[in-house]
């Protein structure tokens, strides 16, 4: 029997001739944290939202927890999952005790197993202190945790978060990647779409990439880096600094060379001997660091930016 959560498999969908999400297939097992990550446009939320029986695909399968449909059996899945959306879905008129009790009654819930859950999301969130605050008057940070609380008021199987931390800033993003880590620790599945490569590398135990539909690269963060990666980053930048690119002296001593505005990206297996040439330029600055996620998603993806849409 298969034991996975969550099954895609080779999943198509298309609007008019454009192919928004091309043969893809990834699995999550229990008690995993599975990243997407990809450009603008490369197919994150679509594939989400088929997930979430939002959109239909054009072809392929979606199975969840070992044989139920998706959208065929959507009720009873969507039973058992967990999502935290993107934007604020938060009912402004409910305070947060009322925003979990209504929820928890979406699901047929009983009252009273919701009103003895209330407590603890609350003091899982961080928000105990704010049962009675509407929406309104909780900061952004407030808002994602107690979104992620009312996620967990059906005690999911399967948590879906759709880029939970954009627009938080950073002490707001380190608290709730800390309540992600402790669900992680008490053995919950996520799904979890980003654009910030720190919360990937952090949060999760695969990654799945995706550019212009189509998986480019699967597998744990440390061993896609080692994979596709020179361990090794030099960063040089300052006035003149784009012109080292072209030094023959330097490119030899590096396995690749990148720029990105006015900062060239020396790639090496040992940058010893690279630092010690670079002592010839004192004007410059340079950041010698080991490679990261940010660097993987660059190489596959590319630098240029993608506009939305």
């Amino acid at each position: 029997m298969n034991s996975s959560l969550l099954s895609v498999d080779h999943l198509v969908k298309r609007y008019g001739q454009t192919t928004v999400v091309n043969d893809l297939s990834f699995h999550i097992q229990p008690g995993e944290c599975l990243g997407v990550i990809g450009p603008n446009g490369a197919g994150k939320t679509t594939t989400l939202r088929m997930c979430l029986g939002l959109s239909e695909p054009g072809s392929g399968s979606i199975a969840y927890f070992g044989g139920q449909q998706m959208p065929q059996d959507a009720l009873s899945i969507k039973a058992q999952l967990g999502v935290v959306a993107q934007m604020d879905t938060l009912d402004p008129d409910f305070n947060s005790e009322e925003n979990l009790l209504v929820f928890g009654r979406y699901f047929g819930l009983p009252d009273a197993t919701i009103r003895a859950r209330i407590p603890k999301l609350l003091e899982f969130a961080a928000l105990s202190h704010k049962a009675k605050a509407k929406p309104g008057e909780l900061s952004g940070g407030m808002k994602r945790r107690l979104s992620l609380a009312r996620a967990l008021i059906n005690e999911p199987r399967l948590l879906m978060l759709d880029e939970p931390t954009t627009g938080l800033d950073p002490q707001a993003r380190h608290l709730m990647w800390e309540r992600l880590q402790v669900l992680l620790q008490e053995g919950k599945s996520i799904l979890l779409t980003t654009h910030f490569m720190d919360e990937a590398e952090r949060l999760c135990s695969r990654l799945l990439v995706l550019d212009q539909g189509r998986k480019i690269a699967e597998g744990k963060p440390r061993d896609l880096i080692a994979e596709h990666l020179e361990p090794e980053v030099v960063e040089v930048f300052g006035q003149g600094a784009v012109a080292l690119a072209q030094e023959a002296s330097l490119k030899a001593l590096a396995g690749r060379v990148e720029v990105s505005g006015e900062t060239v990206f020396f790639y090496t297996q040992d940058s010893r001997a690279l630092m010690h040439a670079l002592e010839a330029w004192p004007a410059l600055r340079t950041l010698h660091r080991p490679s990261n996620l940010e660097d993987l998603f660059l190489k596959l993806t590319g630098r240029q930016i993608r506009e939305e849409g």
